[in-house]
Parts: structure tokens; sequence; C-alpha cells
């Protein structure tokens, strides 16, 4: 009977707050599709520093006939330098931290060249003099790269010492600093969602005054009374809240796998069974706004 008695509350409140809860609906779906896109960035930048990582290599570039820096004073790296950087990749201090290494030779440095500005007028103006030899070096952990630097950076024949991560950093940078866009923004969003939640729970309420005046009168306690409102909130978010999460799927699905892949067909995206995990989060966000939401509103507003 008192089951029975919430329900028909429950649904007499949302006819009654219809325009309400449809408020309600749209701004949680929009509050929580931000908090999805910014959960979504994060695996993303996850899955590229995973493949990116793996594939970059420090690079070891050896003097030339111009000097830049005082290592290279006496001239371009000589077969005796090139020799005693190789034992230093096999001694035992540094091995450890190298999977492989290949030297490329200025010529070869020029060929690539070549192929990579094929389309550049600078393409043919450059000679393989120009070009410095160097050691391509693969680290079994990338985060070591600063024992490679202090190793070789002030070796005799070496130019200079280039950690292509450096290159990916600012990429990265701005990738993290557009997901904390989003969270702000979610934030906001959810903010909103929260006032307008219990706003809508407040009027709700308010227009049933008389009724539950009249329940106070027959001794219906306060979890009775005020449980359809609450659940009226509830039903809202998670709403809201699912329509969010076939929000962010279909980001994943569609713009993501779909749009961007075909794209940037050698840039990994995380896959719609990647993001799975969000869902939960989104359904969990909505539900504990809406009651904490709902209930405050009740109780400090109403004191019912």
């Amino acid at each position: 009977m008192r089951l029975a008695f919430i329900m028909s509350e429950l649904g007499s409140g949302l006819r009654r707050n219809l325009t309400m809860v449809i408020s309600v609906i749209l701004v949680t779906f929009v509050s929580l599709t931000f908090v999805g896109a910014a959960g979504v960035l994060q695996l993303q930048i996850g899955q590229l520093k995973g493949f990116w990582y793996d594939k970059v290599q420090v690079t070891v570039y050896l003097c030339t006939d111009v000097p830049s820096n005082t290592n290279c004073v006496a001239g371009p790296v000589t077969d005796e330098q090139k020799n005693h950087i190789q034992e230093l990749l096999g001694s035992a201090a540094v091995k450890p931290y190298v999977e492989k290494w290949t030297f490329e030779t200025q010529e070869e440095a020029l060929t690539h060249f070549k192929e990579q500005f094929a389309s550049s007028p600078m393409a043919d103006s450059v000679e393989a003099g120009n070009l410095p030899s160097s050691f391509r070096i693969k680290l079994t952990d990338p985060e070591k790269y600063q024992i490679i630097n202090e190793t070789f950076a002030a070796t005799p024949g070496v130019d200079s010492v280039v950690d292509q991560r450096k290159v990916l950093e600012p990429l990265f940078s701005m990738m993290n600093i557009a997901t904390w866009v989003a969270v702000f923004v979610a934030g906001l969003m959810i903010l909103c969602a929260a006032l307008l939640i219990a706003t809508t729970i407040r009027l709700s309420a308010q227009s049933r005054d008389k009724e539950i005046g009249i329940m106070r009168l027959v001794g219906a306690s306060k979890t009775v009374i005020q449980l359809p409102f609450v659940l009226e909130g509830v039903i809202a978010a998670t709403i809201g809240a699912v329509l969010a999460s076939g929000a962010v799927w279909a980001m994943v699905t569609f713009f993501m796998n779909g749009y961007l892949a075909n794209g940037n067909s050698g840039m990994p995206m995380i896959s719609p069974n990647d993001a799975l995990k969000i869902y939960p989060v989104l359904i969990l966000i909505g539900i504990v706004l809406a009651g904490i939401s709902s209930a405050v509103s009740l109780r400090k507003n109403l004191k019912v």
C-alpha cells in the first residue's frame, strides 16, 4: 500500500511538472556529456602516449664541419669518437636502458631529408655535408631519457642529444588543457543542473502543499512524504545521464573511430569498449546529484 501510494505521487508529480522535468533531463544531459567528453579525452591521451612513447627515439647527433657547441670545436666527429660512442652504448651503465640502436650516416640522413621534404624547394639545395650523422637509440623505458642525455651530451664528437618526446609534449599539454576546460564547463553545468533540480523539487512540493499537510495530519513519515519528490529528480537526472552516455558512445563510435580514424589512419583511437568504464560513472553522478539536490531542497527550504 505504501509503495503504491509513493508511485502514485511520483506519477502525479511527473505529470504536473513535465516541463521542468524535461529541463532537468536536458541540463543533466548537457553537463554529463561534457564530463564524459573530458573522460574520453583523457583516455585518448593515454592511448596516444602509450602508442607514440613506444615509438619515439633519442637521437645523438654528431659533430659536422660547422661547430655548434664546445664539443665540436675540434672539427667533425672522428672514427675514434664514433667507436667510443658505440662502446658507451654497449657499456654496463647504458646497455640496460637501450633496447636497440642504429647509426645513420650523412648520406642516409640526406636521403631521408629529401623524402620528407620532397615537395620543398630547399630539398635540392641541401648536401650530405650539411646534415649530421647520428645514433638513433630506442630506449627500454622512454622516461629514462635523462640518463642517455647525461652520458652523451658532453662526450667528444657529440653535437646534441634530442629526445623526440619533446615534440609530442606540447600536443599532450594542449590536450590536457582542453580536458580541464571541458571539466570546468562540466562543473558549471552540473552546478546549474543541481540548482534546477532543487528548484523543480521545491516547486513540485509547493504545488502539493495541501496534500503534504493532509499527509502530516494522518501521520505519514518524512520518508514517505519526501521520497516521491526525490524520485522525481532522480528519474529525470538518470534519463539525462543515460542520454549523455549515449552521446559519448556516439562520439567515440562515429566521430573518433569513424571520421577521425579515417582521416588519421596511423593514429590509434580508443574503442567504444574502452569507454565502457565512463558510462556507469555518468549515471552514478546523475543519481547522486539528483538525490542530494532533492533532499537538500526538501529539508532545508521546505522543512518537509
